[in-house]
């Protein structure tokens, strides 16, 4: 595995770095065969990939699956997601399920559930796990490179059905002043290029917490103009749904909380994994 590893980082590193679309998306389909190949292995789920650092290797709070996201650059305007999830199977096989990004061409983004093989592409860099009814959901947070003017980042539930497929969305994102039935299935933010928006769990709180965005120029119509200004909103977990806090600072905490974000950074060269 470990001469595996660093066969698959070169790859990894070009798929990236390297000023020539032509190769980047070639270094990106020796990658994928390359970790198939590897993933094969038996009991290949506890094999780390530590040295992928442009690669994002997320593992489920309870170690049930873990995904693989990473993506592919055509231009400074197109962006390509790639993935797979990975099951932690009881006698070591390998249980994959590809991810295929169809961001481009799938509708109703705010209101529809897919599968795997229709996939709103984004690079994970949290997993945050619930449970409701004897049921587990699993939040990802991730972020998407979008555009040359803008970045997004998103919100979404992984949930399993009763074959084990994996579904995502559902109505779990829930604004006071929408009604229960309109419960959107999934949430993002888009802003400035560099911007630095943020989406982040705070584990001491036990919520989701996110920048409050405004124009900076006074045009609410074009996302790129969209910028922090200071203040932050969130999401708690009740009854098997995600509901809006509008202003974090004005929630009620417990003792000896605060409502303090430390930043997340990205680049193309690593995907830091906190």
């Amino acid at each position: 595995m470990q001469g595996r590893e660093d066969s698959l980082k070169h790859y990894a590193v070009e798929l990236v770095n390297n000023p020539d679309a032509g190769v980047r998306f070639e270094a990106d389909s020796m990658f994928t065969k390359m970790l198939v190949r590897a993933l094969v292995q038996p009991y290949s789920f506890k094999y780390p990939f530590d040295s992928l650092q442009t690669i994002s290797r997320l593992y489920a709070p309870d170690s049930s699956f873990r995904i693989f996201t990473w993506q592919v650059m055509k231009d400074e305007n197109t962006f390509r997601r790639k993935g797979a999830i990975q099951m932690n199977t009881p006698d070591g096989s390998l249980k994959l399920f590809p991810l295929i990004d169809k961001t481009n061409v799938l509708e109703d983004l705010n209101t529809a559930v897919y599968d795997n093989e229709n996939w709103i592409g984004a690079i994970y860099y949290k997993i945050i796990e619930k449970s409701y009814r004897g049921k587990k959901f699993y939040t990802l947070l991730g972020y998407d490179e979008h555009s040359f003017r803008s970045t997004k980042k998103r919100l979404e539930v992984l949930s399993f059905d009763d074959n084990g497929k994996p579904v995502f969305g559902g109505r779990y994102f829930m604004f006071e002043k929408y009604p229960a039935r309109n419960a959107f299935t999934r949430f993002d933010i888009e802003y400035k290029k560099f911007a630095n928006g943020s989406i982040k769990f705070d584990e001491e709180m036990d919520m989701i917490i996110f920048d409050h965005l405004i124009s900076e120029n006074n045009q609410p119509d074009k996302k790129f103009t969209y910028i922090p200004d200071g203040d932050y909103e969130g999401f708690k977990w009740k009854n098997g749904r995600w509901v809006h806090i509008d202003k974090v600072f004005t929630y009620k905490l417990e003792d000896g909380q605060a409502p303090v974000v430390r930043p997340l950074t990205e680049s193309k060269l690593s995907v830091r994994q906190d």
